[in-house]
């Protein structure tokens, strides 16, 4: 079954993390639905780097898809950078209404392996930079008369994660102030949830930390159609909800995830075992 773009036309989403991988995919899909975008991140220049994006290639591709687009540099772990690109991305578009905090750092290992400042990293990049990105946006948001707050993380359902507890937490953590922002702006018609793909993603992280093979592998395009359908909800209705993409997509009449697979045979729930290992696809 083919899904229905919605059309977002006119609207306009600030995403953290568009240089590659699910970010970038989430610019570029929004942009083919018809939404302006803000592509943010660290990479301006690729020149001299094995990894090929920048925040403008980004913009750059999205704008070819007929939207308005500008790309501003964004280290998420200075909270003055965070405030200066908030107000110049209002400042370009008048009104922002659609918030992606996609941007995260990871690395897996255990916490006798893990130094400090990696743990760091995970925690300023994660969590507060969501906390930050998200709060710097409610008041705009509350005074054009709300919008989504999407946040790329997982549903809470352990209190452990040996072997990966620093980016766990991190992750969790982006849940966390989601899910309590929800609570907060119920009443100004903003909606905070989040999203979780069921397997791992063909990403340069899933790669370059060989989290697996293509086998156990979808494309990004698994993410970003859940996105669009998250937006396609009443802020009023749909908010405070952690969810898994598949989830999503089942109940918009998805039965078939081959299209999204990298081989034949669907990957295993490897990425919503990281969150909870005892996660079972339902019957």
């Amino acid at each position: 079954m083919a899904l229905e773009r919605p059309d977002l036309s006119g609207r306009t989403a600030f995403i953290t993390g568009t240089t590659r991988g699910i970010g970038k995919r989430i610019a570029l899909a929004l942009a083919d639905a018809g939404c302006n975008v803000v592509s943010t991140g660290k990479t301006v220049d690729d020149t001299d780097s094995d990894l090929d994006g920048t925040i403008h290639k980004t913009a750059a591709e999205c704008e070819q898809r007929g939207v308005e687009t500008h790309a501003i540099r964004l280290n998420l772990r200075d909270p003055t950078q965070i405030e200066a690109a908030v107000e110049e991305a209002i400042d370009v578009f008048d009104e922002i209404d659609i918030v992606i905090n996609n941007a995260s750092a990871i690395q897996q290992a255990t916490i006798e392996e893990m130094p400090a400042n990696r743990f760091d990293l995970m925690t300023e990049v994660n969590v507060r930079g969501t906390y930050l990105t998200s709060r710097a946006f409610v008041p705009h948001l509350r005074d054009i008369g709300g919008g989504h707050v999407l946040t790329n993380s997982p549903p809470i359902a352990i209190d452990r994660a040996p072997g990966g507890a620093a980016y766990m937490w991190s992750k969790l953590g982006m849940t966390f102030v989601t899910l309590s922002l929800a609570g907060e702006v119920a009443d100004d018609g903003i909606a905070a949830n989040t999203f979780w793909p069921v397997t791992a993603i063909d990403t340069r992280a899933t790669r370059y930390f060989g989290m697996g093979t293509e086998d156990e592998w979808r494309s990004p395009e698994v993410v970003s159609d859940t996105v669009l359908e998250l937006l396609k909800r009443d802020p009023n209705e749909f908010t405070g909800n952690a969810v898994y993409d598949e989830d999503v997509l089942r109940e918009a009449g998805v039965s078939d995830f081959s299209k999204y697979n990298l081989t034949d045979g669907d990957p295993s729930p490897s990425s919503a075992r990281m969150a909870d290992p005892d996660y079972e696809r339902p019957e």
